[in-house]
C-alpha cells in the first residue's frame, strides 16, 4: 500500500467501477463504465457508456468480472488505466 508520501507525490488518482466485456489481449481487459447523466433540456436521466482499456498484469480478470480500475500512467497508445481489485466475480461463467 502506498504510504502519505507517496501518494501525495502522485496527487489523487481517478477511480471508476465497471464490468469486463473483453479479455482476449494478454495482460490487458476492456472494462465497460456506466454513468447516468440528467438531460439540460427534458430533466431525464439517461445512460451513458464508456469503454476503457486496462492493464491486468497477470490475466486474473474474466468477462463478467466487476471491477475497480484507477488511473495510471500511459501504458500504451490507449491504455492508460489499471485494474485496481476484483469487487464481484459471477457466480456461472
Amino acid at each position: 500500500m502506498a504510504t502519505a508520501k507517496e501518494k501525495q507525490d502522485r496527487g489523487i488518482r481517478k477511480a471508476k467501477i465497471g464490468v469486463v466485456m473483453s479479455d482476449r489481449m494478454d495482460k490487458t481487459v476492456v472494462v465497460r463504465v456506466e454513468r447516468v447523466v440528467l438531460d439540460p433540456v427534458y430533466k431525464k436521466y439517461t445512460k451513458r457508456r464508456t469503454t476503457y482499456k486496462a492493464h491486468d498484469e497477470r490475466n486474473e480478470y474474466h468477462v463478467g468480472d466487476t471491477v475497480e480500475i484507477i488511473e495510471t500512467r500511459p501504458l500504451s497508445k490507449e491504455k492508460c488505466w489499471r485494474v485496481s481489485r476484483l469487487i464481484v466475480r459471477p457466480e456461472v461463467r
